[in-house]
């Protein structure tokens, strides 16, 4: 099992600056590569202050030019919000300016606040995801490409240039259901995914569905991998489990307002609600602790056959904070869970 660092970008206190932020994720960009992680992932979200980076193509090419061969995620790029016709051309740009080291994760999005003002509403978007990748694909992998369809009609077009990597930059889909999961595997896409609460029912089904599609691929199958996202954030001490937790209490607090809650919206800054779920219930679905108690959780990622875990641990901290329990993470972990999946 790899590890992958989510560059998610919190901006809790808007007053430290876009500059800053971003800083920060080319930082841990590079310190992900020192340490021996696979890749990072990067976020699409706009108009509000948590996961905030509206166009993640730039910071991939961004951080291809800060690192030698770390592979460049996105986590997801939102196709509902894009017009194919344009982001098959910015992809293409990407993924040569990237060195191929580009790995194009696609979604239908996730905050009604942002699609609605974005103009298209989240009622829409399995609709509008599902036709957006049907032509995404055709744009890169044929030339002379016409379309008519429920959002799409347009006469014959070529995007310019033709893509660097064959048949097309390399492509992965967020799923969370398992007949989905099940389904964009048989179409020979990479998967991310995850069980968001962390229930361990979901968990197990959304892995048995890659596997299963995967077994009855064959060899057509082999090559494909499927990624999992979970809150995971290596501390150095008890206390240091305490505040971290708090923080992730907090972080909350505004993510829920706007994926399942009304989403408010001031200024950018999204009002933190209260919450129904303890800061102890929140814990136990949390991977929040210290290095030995990380192995023993992790491991059942690990015999499971999951091939990358995407570790999300921006909750607020100070850099340096967060730079170290990357830095443990990689040393007093990692090398476990990776003898673990080697052994299953």
């Amino acid at each position: 099992m790899e590890a992958n660092h989510f560059l998610s970008s919190y901006y809790p206190d808007t007053s430290y600056g876009g500059k800053r932020l971003y800083g920060d994720m080319v930082e841990q960009a590079v310190t992900a590569e020192r340490l021996g992680y696979r890749g990072v992932t990067l976020p699409e979200h706009h108009l509000v202050n948590v996961l905030l980076m509206p166009s993640p193509l730039q910071m991939a090419i961004k951080v291809a030019c800060e690192t030698n061969h770390l592979e460049i995620v996105t986590s997801v790029a939102v196709l509902p919000l894009h017009d194919m016709r344009v982001f098959a051309g910015e992809v293409i740009q990407a993924d040569i300016l990237t060195d191929g080291r580009l790995v194009l994760g696609v979604g239908r999005g996730a905050f009604a606040y942002e699609m609605a003002r974005l103009g298209t509403p989240i009622e829409e978007s399995t609709a509008r995801f599902d036709e957006s990748l049907d032509v995404l694909v055709a744009l890169l992998t044929k030339e002379e490409v016409s379309w008519d369809g429920e959002y799409y009609r347009f006469d014959p077009i070529t995007v310019m240039p033709r893509p660097m990597t064959q048949p097309m930059p390399k492509m992965m889909v967020a799923v969370m259901n398992p007949p989905g999961i099940a389904a964009c595997t048989r179409r020979g896409f990479d998967i991310q995914t995850t069980p968001l609460a962390g229930r361990p029912d979901l968990f197990r089904s959304q892995i048995a569905a890659h596997r299963e599609t995967k077994a009855d691929m064959g060899e057509a199958g082999r090559h494909l991998r499927i990624m999992m996202s979970r809150v995971i954030y290596c501390t150095g001490s008890e206390a240091e489990t305490r505040r971290m937790v708090q923080m992730a209490h907090d972080y909350y607090s505004r993510f829920d307002n706007v994926f399942t809650g009304p989403g408010i919206v001031s200024h950018g800054a999204i009002k933190p609600l209260p919450r129904t779920q303890t800061i102890e219930e929140l814990e136990e679905n949390l991977v929040i602790c210290q290095a030995d108690e990380m192995v023993d959780r992790l491991a059942e990622y690990a015999e499971a056959g999951i091939d990358e875990i995407i570790l999300s641990s921006n909750l607020g901290q100070p850099q340096g904070d967060h730079l170290e329990a990357m830095e443990r993470f990689a040393i007093d972990v990692l090398p476990h869970l990776q003898q673990v999946a080697f052994a299953a």
